[in-house]
């Protein structure tokens, strides 16, 4: 008998030290990732601090080599454009395959437990619960590979997988785990290979299913809640864009039966209208008698809209009378967004002048040929083409950039629609912080645009040379952006791509908006859905796909001061993927250096603010509260619009032909692409 409880106490304690193991094992794991986390951050810090030790011989002489820029410059992403219209989107028939109810609930705790995904709206998680497929492994399968594109996000319900990078292993993955999730947002290549330690049973969703939902869940409720705007009195007569802005403040609220939503004699800011149920009115005629019932109100109807004008005490109650939801807006957030829009009529004047002006340099233009132009040097390479600076032939003291863009790529990459946005954008924009386009040229493969030559360099360069920029540097070229993008708002166009590449400066050191591949004309009170931008600079409701407009250009503005002050951005991790997940966690919880002073802090918040109505820039007096935040106090934005105000660096530029602001590339050696002449450039 002895032996036996021997035995079984032997057992047990084998059994426990294995569980250690395990344990063991699993904490080592831990300790890989948090390690192979920790030397990522460490190679950033190191490439940053490379890029600011560099001798300062090599600022004033021209960089001789490729390899000598420590920084890469950053590439932007655009996803393809959606499929369909969006007009169309709430007919569109979302698959279904059904799925027991632990399998539901498997996949609803995984996509909750995921850094991104936990971010979406209840309602969007319950579609995609129901929209993924099954999808199964043997053992040693590779479900993604390491570079190749991908349109598919998993989550795993049986078996265990591993992933590596560039060979090293990370980590293991069991049940109950998103993976590949960067594929969702936009076509990219994977950045990390998942083969099957045994056999696996997963759930799968594709890109245009996951956008479907996600920009349906948001135009719809749009919608709907600008129905509900309309058929208010009080807002009748606002503008459409006004209407836009107060239906992404409004918030839910939810109500049981019997509750009060509205108390008399009671102090309110709240405006209310009815989405969902039916409520009651009462009012007491003297203190102490029984309400008297007024009347039911449903479905559309709304109450409490004398608290918007500041009237606080409430003449009646408001109780429901069964399960009730309510969308609602208070008086501050009112106040902020309905406001007298700004008189355009005096920059409608000045724009007609610069205009004409315009008008008469494109006659000259007009007459010129590819062939009028020798090429001086190469200003920069980007993955469309190059720019060249390029000469007049008759007029050697005439220069221009020239951006050559390889058609074929275009096409193969689906960007034909920004490319002939960017042409006819910067066609029409006449604005001293804006680079001119003059016209364009194409042959079979290649598109040429013909701009102005900015010689002082590119902001980046400058940038990454000085390490970072004092308050006086960052504000003028914080102030030339504002000016900039006030310009482009006041069309109805976005930019999109704002970050210190796509600033250049003229031969005084006034800062150009340059490259404008993802501005789009909008209007007003209008939202886009593209994917588009720098990782680094993005929006929230970009990657959250809520819709976005010009209030995703303040936020980058936020981000780009934020970096000129510092020399780098608040929002960076070791992939997109990190990035976006530490942007989604918010500007709040990034700890600002000592060397960011109290009033730019203050504003870069302001910026950057989650909800994108609640942004400066964004509510009712536009552009102008940020020109009168105390950080720009006694700023001479005047002097900055006339060109009279001397900016904080002054290139150096020799003459019309000098390019030693620029680094050096290599000659293009490339073989030429192939011919593209399906068309889509006829208006080129």
């Amino acid at each position: 008998m002895g032996t036996l409880r021997d035995l079984q106490y032997a057992l047990k304690e084998k059994i426990e030290e294995l569980r250690q193991r395990d344990a063991l094992i699993d904490e080592l794991e831990l300790e890989l990732d948090q390690k192979d986390e920790l030397i990522q951050k460490l190679q950033n810090e190191l490439d940053k601090y490379r890029s600011v030790i560099r001798p300062a011989t090599q600022q004033v002489h021209k960089h001789t080599e490729l390899q000598e820029q420590q920084r890469t410059k950053r590439q932007a992403i655009s996803a393809e454009p959606t499929a369909f219209d969006i007009q169309d989107l709430s007919h569109v028939t979302l698959p279904f395959y059904p799925k027991s109810p632990q399998s539901k609930e498997l996949i609803k705790e995984a996509i909750l437990d995921n850094d991104f995904m936990k971010n979406l709206e209840l309602s969007q998680i319950q579609e995609i619960v129901d929209c993924m497929y099954p999808v199964e492994y043997g053992k040693d399968s590779c479900i993604i590979k390491e570079g190749d594109v991908g349109s598919l996000v998993y989550v795993m319900e049986e078996g265990k997988v591993e992933v590596t990078k560039e060979g090293l292993k990370l980590c293991t993955m069991g049940p109950g785990k998103v993976f590949g999730e960067l594929a969702i947002l936009y076509n990219c290549t994977r950045t990390a290979t998942v083969k099957t330690l045994m056999n696996v049973k997963l759930w799968a969703i594709d890109r245009q299913c996951f956008q479907t939902i996600m920009m349906r869940t948001g135009l719809i409720k749009h919608a709907e809640y600008m129905e509900f705007l309309k058929s208010v009195p009080t807002f009748h007569g606002l503008p459409e864009e006004i209407l836009s802005k107060l239906a992404d403040v409004l918030e839910e609220t939810h109500y049981e039966d019997g509750d009060y939503i509205i108390r008399q004699g009671a102090r309110g800011d709240t405006f209310f209208i009815i989405s969902k149920g039916k409520v009651t009115v009462t009012r007491e005629d003297c203190p102490g008698t029984d309400p008297v019932y007024l009347r039911s109100l449903g479905r559309g109807d709304w109450f409490g809209e004398k608290a918007l004008q500041g009237e606080d005490v409430r003449t009646a109650n408001v109780i429901a009378a069964e399960t009730v939801t309510c969308l609602v807006i208070d008086r501050d957030s009112y106040k902020h967004l309905i406001g007298d829009l700004e008189d355009v009529s005096s920059k409608g004047c000045e724009d007609a002048e610069a205009k004409a002006k315009y008008e008469a340099e494109n006659a000259f233009f007009l007459n010129l040929n590819l062939a009028d132009f020798n090429i001086i040097d190469t200003l920069g390479v980007g993955g469309f083409g190059r720019v060249e600076l390029v000469q007049l032939k008759s007029d050697e003291s005439k220069t221009f950039a020239m951006k050559i863009l390889k058609k074929r790529h275009i096409v193969d990459t689906r960007q034909q629609e920004h490319i002939r946005s960017e042409k006819l954008i910067m066609q029409e924009a006449h604005s001293d912080f804006i680079v001119r386009l003059y016209r364009t040229f194409k042959d079979s493969k290649y598109l040429y645009m013909l701009m102005e030559a900015c010689l002082g360099g590119e902001l980046w360069t400058i940038l990454r040379d000085k390490g970072s920029f004092d308050d006086s540097t960052t504000r003028f070229y914080t102030a030339c952006v504002v000016e900039a993008f006030a310009y482009l708002h006041s069309k109805g166009i976005i930019y999109r791509d704002l970050k210190p590449e796509n600033l250049i400066l003229d031969h005084r050191g006034y800062a150009k908006l340059v490259d404008f591949g993802f501005a789009k004309k909008i209007g007003f009170g209008k939202k886009t859905w593209t994917f588009c931008g720098t990782p680094e600079y993005v929006a929230p409701e970009i990657i959250l796909n809520k819709g976005h407009d010009i209030s995703a250009d303040y936020w980058s503005l936020g981000i780009l001061m934020y970096e000129l002050l510092t020399g780098s951005p608040p929002f960076s991790g070791s992939d997109p993927m990190k990035t976006y997940n530490i942007i989604l966690r918010g500007i709040d919880m990034i700890e600002f250096p000592k060397k960011i002073t109290k009033n730019a802090a203050n504003l870069i918040k302001k910026l950057c603010r989650d909800t994108p109505s609640e942004r400066l820039g964004n509510l009712k007096n536009g552009v102008k509260d940020i020109q009168k935040h105390k950080w720009f106090e006694g700023f001479n934005w005047e002097g900055l619009r006339k060109g009279t105000l001397t900016p904080p660096i002054i290139p150096s530029v020799t003459s019309a032909t000098d390019t030693s602001n620029f680094d050096s590339f290599p000659e293009d050696n490339e073989d030429p692409p192939p011919d593209d002449n399906s068309g889509w450039d006829s208006d080129f």
